[in-house]
């Protein structure tokens, strides 16, 4: 069974030979991963949020049945570097590279104030030069084999709050200022619009999402999510379905959104990720009983603890029961519950693959 063929069954809710596996890595874990394996380092993609799109060589060679393409920087509005290292990328943000992630110093419209603010704004043309040259080269190369996922990554809350700042962000939501669903819309309307070309190019999967969750809860509420989100995200299901009624659709939310999950059957998604499973709620046992003949799950594999921390068998048993219990009668997607971190030890990470490729011998 190829690839592809393996993941679209477990979409569909059929049966294949095993659960297809979709890992994603930091590029730290990238560079380590490929010296140890002594084969030529990928630098990532330059997009706003970089580790899902890249790494391709690496990942399918490693054994991920699927392969994952976006919308990178415009060629007519590259991200830039000032002299003190400050990243300014296209949607005007300023972060450093810390560690292993981002550390954002400046909110482009941290003084947002009115609807006006928002209407004058420089938002990124979602059609710049050169904006889909990447994903259609790996469509073209790899959609005979595997199975396509289009990458939006931060969809309306995430992207909102990097160019607002989260606490202002919140407060303003609260209090209903008016340029906030304003933004929402406006960060919405572009990843409607890659969106959508990348299924008309040939994404199989649309790949969303915005992290509604901390390890015990939401951090909104529920009622507050449903009045300003599920109505935005059900658009978004409804423009991506309106270009390939065939097409998946996938949504990420890190951490507890358990209260939520019912919302988003009922508006027709197709997919949830990453079930976070020593986040409140999240045991993909629990979701595979509750919502396993609505949902198809994606994710599951802690990363938090067992992924750094346990010894290699340890790993390759919770495949094991992952495999058996959640992908039961199809309807799941293998892998860990976020990209794999640069504190996991790379005989780890070689097991969770060899063990996912040995349950089809099983």
């Amino acid at each position: 069974m190829t690839s592809r063929e393996r993941v679209l069954k477990a979409i569909n809710f059929q049966v294949p030979d095993r659960p297809p596996v979709f890992a994603t890595i930091t590029p730290q874990v990238a560079e380590k991963v490929s010296a140890y394996l002594n084969i030529p380092y990928e630098p990532p993609l330059d997009s706003l949020l970089s580790s899902r799109i890249s790494h391709t060589k690496l990942l399918t060679a490693l054994g991920n049945d699927c392969v994952c393409v976006g919308a990178c920087t415009s060629d007519s509005s590259p991200s830039k570097t000032l002299a003190d290292g400050t990243i300014v990328n296209e949607w005007g943000m300023h972060f450093k590279n810390v560690g292993l992630y981002n550390e954002f110093s400046k909110f482009p419209l941290e003084h947002a104030r009115t609807v006006a603010d928002i209407e004058s704004y420089d938002f990124p043309d979602p059609f710049g030069q050169g904006r889909f040259d990447e994903a259609t080269a790996a469509i073209k190369k790899y959609k005979k084999t595997h199975a396509i996922v289009a990458d939006l990554e931060t969809s309306i809350f995430e992207t909102a709050w990097y160019l607002v700042g989260l606490e202002k962000l919140l407060m303003d939501m609260a209090n209903q200022e008016p340029y906030v669903e304003a933004l929402f819309d406006k960060v919405m309307e572009i990843n409607v619009e890659i969106g959508k070309k990348l299924v008309e190019l040939g994404a199989d999967i649309v790949w969303a999402g915005d992290d509604f969750g901390s390890q015990q809860g939401m951090i909104m509420s529920p009622e507050a999510w449903r009045r300003i989100f599920k109505p935005r995200i059900k658009t978004m299901i409804q423009e991506f379905k309106s270009v390939n009624p065939d097409v998946k659709v996938a949504w990420h939310s890190c951490g507890s959104i358990f209260p939520i999950i019912p919302d988003f059957v009922e508006i027709g998604l197709d997919i949830l990720n990453p079930l976070q499973p020593l986040a409140k709620d999240m045991d993909p046992e629990l979701l595979k009983r509750t919502f396993g003949k609505d949902l198809v799950l994606f994710g599951g594999i802690d990363i938090q603890e067992l992924f750094p921390y346990a010894a290699p068998e340890e790993i390759k048993n919770n495949v094991r029961k992952m495999a058996a219990v959640v992908g039961e009668n199809g309807g799941y997607i293998i892998a860990p519950a976020h990209n794999i971190q640069d504190d996991t030890p790379v005989e780890n990470i070689l097991a969770f693959f060899d063990a996912v490729k040995e349950l089809a011998q099983e």
